[in-house]
């Protein structure tokens, strides 16, 4: 998959919403940067955590980080911030904005006759 990891600009906006973890002892927590990396990897593509490349760490270590952050609301947080800050950037257009055509839904058919 050819995804690129985030860039500085991008680490900026949502750096803050990422708690730095001060646990007692242990081994010092993984880069959060990198653990985002290889979550938007996951959740982009669709793989199994345990497909994940072995260059972001133990998918055990990213998929509890994830997991951590998603109970703590820490996604929810930082999507809603991140919506307030609207660049219009990119549109999204679906079928709930766009009515195809009557002919396009699927009508009757009807034959014309010659007279």
């Amino acid at each position: 998959m050819n995804r690129k990891p985030l860039s500085d600009a991008q680490w900026s906006l949502i750096e803050p919403f990422l708690a730095r973890d001060c646990s007692k002892g242990g081994r010092p927590p993984k880069d959060s940067r990198q653990m985002v990396d290889a979550i938007l990897l996951v959740l982009r593509s669709g793989m199994p955590w345990r497909d994940l490349d072995r260059d972001y760490g133990p998918w055990g270590s990213v998929y509890t980080r994830f997991r951590r952050w998603s109970l703590s609301g820490v996604w929810q947080q930082m999507l809603t911030a991140l919506a307030q800050d609207c660049d219009r950037e990119s549109c999204m257009i679906d079928s709930t904005i766009v009515r195809a055509h009557q002919h396009a839904a699927g009508a009757k058919k009807t034959r014309r006759t010659r007279r």
